[in-house]
């Protein structure tokens, strides 16, 4: 490991006292304070200038690691103007990191530990191959959710192999369970293995895996104990054992890879999210979250999207009626991902080995493949000049998390080859109001054009393969949130609204929230221990809401961006009124199949009011009178608040969330 890159102390000086620029009136500063500001050895938070030191030192050191370790040939004065004016644009919020590589660039996990797979946002694993080792789909997606890394899947294992059961002949192998993520992922190895191998059965031993309460040291939060590894031992065994001796289905593929998101999320370990892909004609499948049909999943049914492989040229008429009733399945046309880039000038085919994609579906991936994303933020430029050099940042802060290695030989093998990419757009609804389509038009060409040059500078640079693809329009969320945007393409369900966030009642944020005015009360079903906090917020002048798009206007906006900007892919959840669109579901579908390679559908009903809603639409009076009783919020002074580590993907139709007296927790 060559020396750490440092920033210079004289640049560093000139943003202690600077004030960043968050948006929504405190709640991209809250989001901030409760997501991302790690605790440092003084035992006090960080500012954003420190976080965003640490990214951009994080950042230059895994490239000048890369350089010197391939003796390449590193310029320390050329790095340190880039590695500052990268900063200055992190600082400003012209483009964003996601949110994992803001919380774990440049901290013991990947400088000292070397996971450098918790920088990356996604992954996905095909079960095709699970004759060649029948434990590894389902190891690789517990350890990359324990790392935070939202994983898809298929299907495509049923029928490959039998589950022949534990043999009961031979003695119990006791496993002692080291207390780390290897010895949670070694115990579901060994547990499955001696049910696909016939082996004989693993009695597990827990004391070593620490109390519940106590913190997860590098990782951030807390345990929850042994309970919920024991708990998806349990579950585990109990659907192997229902079906010993068979062939293994869809349906247990399926429960396997949902309880242990399920144990993750209950775990303290890491937020996390799945997706799952299967045949559009398996009605096996389509029928995994109908409860009446299979009432043994509505506990952990909720973990996971589910779409399918939709056919060019299907019809699209039955599974539509599905999707009226709770929006699923999504669809992903592979076809589609395999032969495009951008989708414009014909196809080139060079991702043919692409198998799947992400739990969001804005990257097309190849089995056991990763990606790291990072968000731009059109609006917050002045000039398309300005938003060129954003890119290039932008770009290269992505492509260096590239240069990382993991602990997986089959993707650092795909990962090598590819160098893939997501650089997305954010506030896409707030750049359309402000500058029309047009625009928006130019920019994302010119953008793109702007990438791929630098893709061939900084590649030939390191030495290394250009990405295979390289830009993509991710849904965001909390990091949205930050600057103040609208996430992705998609638009508001109100121009003015409260958000609410839940945070203890024992955070040290709650007092400066207090002293500044803000609305504050015990939580509902939760008053001993969690504080709801109410932020006013304001999306813009003149920007539409999603209820005034038709599905048709969504669909339209999601093809656009896949024509002008992603190479990968377009993020979106398109809603519509099902007593009013309902019936033109299979005609849009059927019309823009050619147009884009992935998209879900989500009803819109009324959902009723109850109490601290997440999102509560508000009128123009009502926010006025918020925002007036607000005072100057300052979190100086803030010690030993433990970050709630970010949502995989930051929106809440991806991450797996379990619901908590009537809202995501």
């Amino acid at each position: 490991m060559s020396k750490k890159f440092v920033l210079s102390d004289n640049f560093i000086t000139k943003f202690k006292r600077k004030k960043p620029p968050f948006g929504f009136n405190g709640l991209g500063e809250l989001v901030y304070m409760r997501t991302y500001s790690r605790i440092k050895e003084n035992g006090k938070n960080e500012r954003w200038w420190e976080t965003v030191q640490r990214v951009v030192e994080g950042t230059y050191s895994m490239q000048k690691n890369h350089i010197d370790s391939h003796q390449l040939g590193w310029n320390p004065w050329q790095a340190q103007k880039s590695a500052q004016e990268m900063y200055e644009r992190i600082f400003n919020m012209k483009f964003l990191p996601p949110g994992r590589g803001l919380w774990a660039m440049g901290t013991a996990i990947t400088e000292e530990r070397g996971l450098y797979a918790a920088l990356n946002n996604c992954a996905f694993v095909s079960t095709s191959t699970i004759k060649e080792d029948y434990s590894k789909p389902f190891c690789f997606l517990m350890d990359a959710s324990m790392l935070g890394v939202g994983v898809g899947f298929d299907c495509k294992g049923a029928g490959e192999i039998i589950v022949k059961g534990v043999d009961n002949d031979r003695d119990e192998q006791v496993y002692n369970i080291p207390d780390t993520r290897e010895g949670w992922v070694e115990s579901l190895k060994l547990l499955l293995e001696s049910y696909f191998h016939g082996q004989a059965a693993v009695e597990f031993n827990y004391d070593k895996i620490r109390g519940a309460g106590e913190p997860i040291k590098g990782f951030g939060g807390v345990s929850s104990g042994y309970e919920p590894l024991l708990e998806v031992h349990e579950d585990i065994r109990k659907v192997l054992d229902e079906n010993a001796g068979e062939p293994i289905t869809v349906t247990t593929i399926v429960d396997i890879m949902n309880l242990i998101g399920k144990c993750v999320v209950a775990g303290n370990v890491r937020r996390t999210a799945e997706i799952v892909f299967g045949d559009s004609d398996d009605e096996e499948y389509l029928d995994l979250k109908n409860y009446k049909v299979n009432p043994h999943r509505d506990q952990y049914g909720w973990t996971s999207n589910n779409s399918i492989f939709a056919e060019l040229g299907m019809d699209y008429t039955d599974v539509c009626e599905r999707i009226v009733d709770n929006g699923e399945p999504g669809f992903a046309w592979l076809e589609n991902m395999r032969k495009y880039s951008r989708m414009q000038n014909g196809g080139d085919n060079k991702d043919h080995r692409v198998a799947g994609g992400n739990p969001c579906l804005e990257q097309s991936l190849e089995s056991y493949e990763l990606c790291c994303l990072v968000e731009t933020f059109p609006s917050n430029h002045e000039s398309l000049e300005d938003y060129q050099r954003t890119l290039k940042y932008a770009y290269l802060y992505a492509k260096t998390v590239t240069l990382g290695r993991t602990h997986w030989p089959e993707t650092n093998r795909v990962m090598l080859r590819n160098r893939r990419i997501g650089c997305s757009v954010s506030g896409v609804a707030q750049f359309i109001t402000k500058n029309g389509m047009e625009e928006l038009r130019n920019w994302l060409e010119t953008g793109y054009d702007t990438i791929q040059d630098w893709d061939k500078q900084y590649s030939d640079w390191f030495a290394v393969p250009k990405s295979i693809k390289t830009t993509s329009v991710k849904p965001s969320g909390t990091v949205s949130l930050l600057v103040g945007a609208t996430p992705g393409m998609h638009y508001p369900e109100s121009r003015f609204y409260i958000r609410r966030m839940r945070l203890s009642k024992h955070s040290e944020l709650i007092e400066p929230l207090k002293r500044a005015n803000y609305t504050l009360e015990p939580a509902f079903g939760s008053e001993d221990s969690t504080m709801v906090v109410e932020v006013p917020v304001d999306v813009g002048e003149g920007i539409r809401t999603a209820a005034e798009l038709s599905i048709w206007e969504q669909f339209s906006l999601a093809a656009f961006l896949q024509r002008h900007w992603a190479d990968n892919q377009v993020s979106c959840t398109a809603t519509f009124d099902p007593e009013t669109e309902k019936d033109q579901l299979p005609h849009v579908l059927n019309y823009f199949q050619y147009k884009l390679k992935g998209i879900s559908l989500l009803p819109r009903h009324p959902l009723g009011a109850y109490q601290q809603m997440p999102y509560e639409a508000i009128d123009e009076d009502t926010y006025n009178k918020e925002v007036e009783k607000l005072g100057r919020l300052s979190f100086v002074g803030v010690e030993g608040e433990e970050a709630d580590v970010d949502k995989f993907c930051n929106n809440d139709v991806c991450e797996i969330v379990p619901m908590v007296d009537g809202e995501s927790n």
